[in-house]
């Protein structure tokens, strides 16, 4: 959260005094190398090599993109649910915490980044943070708002893919789920009905 909130203020605060932007900028890479750290430290001990990194995609990615960094929140949540003997949550109800989670977090930090590259660009249509929002909102393109820099663009590009793999994943979810519930719903039922 410490990573988000000073990367928001460095982007979004203008005229930020200087010592302010120091430490957001030293707060962001602090953040970023204890991300480093953590991640080396679990991956030593783990004693895996490669496997570490396949089984542990999420961490991987976050330390790639320390934005996503609060959705490990839900691993948090699920070791804090076990040590108490209580049971885990549900695959559905873990995939709908972790897309929920991570659309808020695309939408916003997407917002982000795309703002941080276009509001200054010559001939720019996202003069506002709220028209970055409304962009990260409306990215299938109403057209009224796009990125005209070569790293906007590129980051519409990521903000799209990512939009396009989780609208997968829960649409994979909820089919799985409808049915799981007609299969079980078939089970039940008598022979002959």
């Amino acid at each position: 959260m410490a990573f988000l909130a000073a990367y928001a203020l460095r982007v979004l605060v203008r005229g930020l005094p200087d010592g302010l932007g120091d430490l957001c900028l030293a707060v962001t890479l602090a953040a970023w190398a204890l991300f480093a750290v953590d991640y080396t430290v679990r991956w030593r001990l783990s004693g895996q090599r490669l496997r570490f990194v396949r089984t542990h995609w999420l961490d991987t990615v976050v330390l790639a993109l320390p934005l996503l960094r609060p959705l490990r929140v839900v691993k948090v949540y699920e070791a804090v649910q076990r040590r108490h003997g209580k049971p885990r949550l549900a695959l559905h109800a873990r995939v709908i915490a972790y897309t929920g989670l991570s659309t808020l977090l695309l939408g916003f930090t997407g917002a982000l980044a795309v703002y941080q590259q276009e509001h200054n660009a010559p001939g720019t249509t996202m003069k506002s943070f709220g028209d970055a929002v409304w962009w990260t909102c409306a990215t299938v393109g109403y057209g009224d708002v796009a990125p005209v820099t070569p790293l906007g663009r590129l980051i519409a590009v990521g903000v799209m893919m990512t939009g396009l793999a989780l609208l997968g994943a829960v649409t994979g979810t909820f089919a799985s789920w409808l049915f799981q519930a007609f299969t079980r719903e078939d089970d039940e039922r008598p022979p002959g009905s």
